[in-house]
């Protein structure tokens, strides 16, 4: 009779951790494009754009933003315009650019922080909080 428990428990067990298994995604072998990215400088050739391909919103130019879809010169002058943003979805808060435009390019962009091209003492900026402090 306990032989017979063992099994049924053993059963459960197995029951039950094989939706867990299942759910886990195995590590990838190459790094994130992210990773990468963050640690090192940015490519000298195209500050703008990190190895994974994403347009930066704090430093890219406007020729690099209207490739953009749904991003035309005018929105890129105003993406230019209201820099320097602490995160992508600022273009939506800030109502720049619209949300079912946001939502065909937020993929594409990246709102890095410290961005050369952006003002050391702006208001928004992460630098000028800790500088004031």
């Amino acid at each position: 009779m306990r032989l017979r428990a063992y099994f049924v428990a053993v059963w459960l067990s197995v029951l039950i951790a094989v939706p867990v298994v299942a759910q886990t995604t195995p590590p990838s072998k190459s790094p994130s494009p992210t990773a990468t990215g963050t640690a090192t400088s940015p490519p000298a050739s195209n500050e703008s754009q990190e190895r994974g391909g994403l347009v930066d919103i704090n430093a890219a130019s406007a020729e690099e933003l209207d490739r953009l879809p749904g991003v035309g010169p005018t929105r890129a002058k105003a993406i230019i315009s209201h820099r320097p943003y602490n995160g992508k979805d600022d273009l939506v808060h800030r109502k720049i650019i619209s949300q079912n435009v946001y939502d065909g390019i937020k993929d594409k962009i990246i709102a890095r922080q410290g961005s050369a091209r952006a003002p050391a003492n702006s208001a928004g900026s992460p630098s000028a909080a800790t500088k004031s402090k």
